[in-house]
């Protein structure tokens, strides 16, 4: 039976790491909706412009994800992250369909010195990571029927980020500076959607209670930026690009707007367990991205 997925956005990372996975399947009818159909800051539209498609569910991945400008305009961060994503609950509470909503590392401090599990106090310290955190709550009190996906340092053949910066620094320079003191779980937004659509399909075929809730979906392994950075620069020498040498510096060296959380490590083992989801490790997804971003 072909399932009809709805995905909130129509661009960016993750929206074009599922277009890809759902290429070819015959048992997914992948639906993707934006402006002007579907405007997260207009929120009395939201509702009825999901029911009008009538999913069978719904991939909640589109948000405002420019950390460092949520600072300047925590507003319209909050009307897209938070309030919205209540909207869209309300909508799959009408139609009795499950949501799938993506989130953040950034509702956490930073300073535990083990990986995030998912019963541990959140404690954002960005607009950003408030503003997610709102969107994970209003969702909750919209339908059970929910699983929000924390999710970390997300990168892709797709949009902006950070494996796609570090080549392009690394066409005009010899070293670059990359921050050290922060470590988390490079994720591969081809393996999110792998992820998203597994989720999915576990919440449609079953209505235990324990498949929903709050989940962690990170690439398995764990580095600094600048480890991730290095082991972007070893595979593109490997495939002929020009050495790079990595110059470790503290977040203090690199100020940004928005606060980093310190440790974004993420414990995924509630959602293996439950839902049989084990995103691949970080290096071989990245030597996947590296690959077919040189290979244009």
């Amino acid at each position: 039976m072909t399932r009809r997925i709805l995905v909130t956005g129509t661009e960016g990372q993750v929206v074009g790491s599922l277009v890809e996975a759902a290429a070819g399947r015959h048992d997914i009818e992948l639906t993707l909706i934006g402006l002007p159909e579907l405007d997260l800051t207009a929120t009395d539209k939201i509702v009825p412009a999901i029911e009008a498609l009538r999913p069978d569910v719904i991939l909640s991945v589109a948000a405002y994800t420019a950390v460092d400008a949520a600072e300047g305009d925590e507003a319209t961060a909050l009307a897209v992250n938070g309030t919205a994503v209540g909207e869209i609950g309300t909508a799959a509470a009408r139609l009795g369909v499950p949501v799938v909503h993506l989130s953040t590392d950034y509702v956490f401090s930073g300073d535990k010195p083990s990986p995030y599990v998912e019963t541990d106090p959140t404690g954002p310290l960005s607009a950003y990571g408030r503003t997610k955190l709102a969107g994970e709550l209003a969702l909750a009190a919209a339908t059970p029927n929910h699983a929000v996906l924390r999710t970390a340092w997300v990168y892709s053949p797709f949009g902006k980020n950070f494996v796609k910066t570090m080549l392009r620094l690394g066409e005009t320079r010899d070293s670059v500076a990359v921050v050290a003191d922060q470590v988390g779980n490079p994720t591969s937004a081809l393996d999110i959607a792998d992820g998203l659509l597994k989720v999915a399909d576990n919440l449609i075929a079953s209505n235990d209670p324990a498949l929903r809730g709050t989940f962690h979906m990170t690439g398995r392994g764990e580095t600094s930026w600048a480890g991730f950075a290095a082991e972007i620069f070893r595979l593109s020498a490997t495939l002929g690009g020009k050495p790079v040498t990595i110059d470790p510096i503290p977040t203090s060296a690199y100020p940004t707007p928005a606060k980093r959380p310190g440790n974004s490590r993420l414990d995924c083992g509630k959602l293996e367990w439950l839902h049989g989801v084990r995103l691949p490790d970080w290096q071989g997804s990245t030597e996947l991205v590296v690959r077919r971003l040189l290979a244009g």
